[in-house]
């Protein structure tokens, strides 16, 4: 299903969930990929914080104009059944900022959504069949 925004249940889904992986695109054109605070403030994602965060190789790949990046937002809120959920962005991440973020005062990193798929935000059992994914593309 292609559309134009997140769902309410995304866009609840996302703000409970501050704890997301960011993957970027490094020298050689390798994947990094490493965990983060992830704002989302119904547009756009956010990940940073004080000075130190300009030195992090995930800004320095954004800086170096390799701005394309992946974020995933996931759990498994059971292994008994197995259930697990979450949403995937594809987005462009723009130089970092200073503002007031979600962990205070420092410098962040606006990604601009492209695409993102979600699956079983309702949170159930997997069953024997992989979950429905929603894909959207955004504006």
């Amino acid at each position: 299903m292609d559309g134009t925004a997140f769902t309410p249940q995304e866009v609840a889904y996302l703000r409970d969930h501050p704890v997301a992986r960011v993957a970027t695109v490094g020298e050689q054109d390798q994947p990094d990929v490493v965990p983060v605070a992830c704002e989302f403030d119904g547009e756009a994602f956010w990940f940073g914080g004080g000075e130190a965060v300009l030195r992090t190789r995930k800004v320095r790949h954004v800086l170096a104009g390799r701005r394309r990046v992946a974020i995933v937002f996931d759990d498994v809120p059971s292994m008994d059944p197995f259930t697990a959920r979450g949403v995937r962005v594809y987005g462009v991440a723009d130089d970092p900022v200073e503002r007031a973020g979600m962990i205070g005062p420092g410098w962040y990193v606006r990604v601009r959504p492209t695409e993102s798929w979600s699956w079983n935000l309702d949170g159930e059992p997997a069953g024997d069949a992989w979950y429905p994914v929603t894909h959207t593309v955004h504006p």
